[in-house]
Formats: structure tokens, C-alpha cells, sequence
């Protein structure tokens, strides 16, 4: 199953060159500028703490000789759209679930949760889906491994900075000025700007309390 999003709202942007508070300088005789490319697509991860999913059996143990199935989330890639020419930005993502069950015996299928969110400015989530996957185990194979995926579609013009930030942003600095050795995103109007058209999208399981407190303390 791919959870799809559509918030028109909402757009997904990279800081200048791909950082989270600071642009790149370019501080020569001929003046200086921000040189770092602006792109409208998201940062794709895992958020710390959601790439494992542990089950037990009983489920309310937490023993090691109760653990029944174990799922690691790796391989996550993603592909944007970023020619221009749509208003809506789609990325698309895609990972890999590498799972391992303690008991052999016959074929099993197994469904594990996951979500898809986009957060804004490094700590508010704006939208979340949650989708499965399912792993299948032959008879007497203890790994398996499945695919997953999630689509994100959000307004491109949402991730646009005014032409005022833009230029105070690129505005040539001559060397040897004051002007040349200010970073243009330490003034809050600026930074707080480029931080509200900062997105990620973040992909991860979809575990319980006590499954986060697990794989905080195992």
C-alpha cells in the first residue's frame, strides 16, 4: 500500500545548499553573494529511532527469547520533480524492509506499519499518512525482505521566497565592507523566511510508545 499526499498548502524546500541555518559566501574582489542553489524538493529520511520494528510473542514480554519478528527499514531513496514546469512538487519515495522471524517452521505473512509525514521548519509536522507493507516468509525461511513507497505532491509556489529575500539574500557584497562579512541569513526576518519554506519528508515505522521506548533502550 503507498500513502499518497496532497496538501496544497504546503511546499517542500531544501536551506540554501542543503543546510540547515547558513548559506555559502562567496567573498571575493568582486563581491560577494550567496552561491549555494535553492532547490523546491524536500530532505528525505528517517527520523532517529523509527528505521527498527521489533514484535514479541507474548506481546507483552520483552524478553530476547520472546522476540518474534525484527524489521529494519534501509535503502530509502527519492526522485522530485524539479523542472519547473508543474505547480505541484511530487517526490516519490522508495525503501527497502529487511525482516527476520525467530520460528521457521511454515510460510507466514507478516504487515508492519509505516508513515510517510512532511515537517516544517525542523519540528512541526504539517501531514502524515500511515501505509503497510507486508513481508512474506517461505516455509522454512527465517528473512525476507519487501519494498515500500509513498508519493508526496505539494504547491510549488508555497517554497518561493519573496523577491525582496531573494535579493537581500544574493545581493553582491564588495570585499573588505562590513556588508561582506555578515551572513545574510543571521538576520531573523531572513532566517525565519527561508526556515517556513524548509521542508522534510521523512519516512519511518509506525510504532507504539512502548515500541519507541524499546528501541531507545535495548
Amino acid at each position: 500500500m503507498s500513502p499518497r499526499f496532497l496538501a496544497a498548502p504546503i511546499a517542500l524546500a531544501l536551506v540554501l545548499g542543503g543546510c540547515a541555518s547558513r548559506g555559502e559566501l562567496d567573498i571575493s574582489e568582486s563581491g560577494a553573494g550567496v552561491t549555494a542553489v535553492r532547490t523546491p524538493c524536500p530532505t528525505v529520511g528517517v527520523p532517529a529511532g523509527t528505521g527498527d520494528l521489533t514484535t514479541f510473542d507474548p506481546a507483552t514480554s520483552r524478553e530476547a527469547t520472546a522476540i518474534d519478528v525484527v524489521a529494519s527499514m534501509t535503502d530509502v531513496r527519492s526522485t522530485c520533480n524539479n523542472d519547473g514546469a508543474s505547480p505541484q512538487v511530487v517526490t516519490n519515495i522508495t525503501f527497502t524492509v529487511l525482516a527476520r522471524r525467530a520460528r521457521a517452521d511454515g510460510a507466514r505473512d507478516v504487515t508492519l506499519p509505516y508513515f510517510v509525514t512532511v515537517v516544517q521548519g525542523g519540528n512541526a509536522v504539517v501531514a502524515k499518512r500511515v501505509g503497510r507493507v507486508v513481508v512474506h516468509f517461505d516455509a522454512g525461511q527465517t528473512r525476507a525482505s519487501t519494498n515500500g513507497s509513498a508519493t508526496t505532491s505539494v504547491d510549488r509556489s508555497a517554497a518561493t521566497l519573496s523577491d525582496e529575500v531573494k535579493r537581500r539574500i544574493t545581493e553582491k557584497r564588495k570585499a573588505g565592507r562590513e556588508s561582506a562579512a555578515i551572513d545574510p541569513l543571521s538576520a531573523p526576518d531572513v532566517r525565519s523566511a527561508v526556515l517556513r519554506a524548509t521542508f522534510e519528508a521523512l519516512v519511518g515505522f509506525q510504532l507504539t510508545d512502548d515500541q519507541l521506548k524499546y528501541n531507545a533502550t535495548r
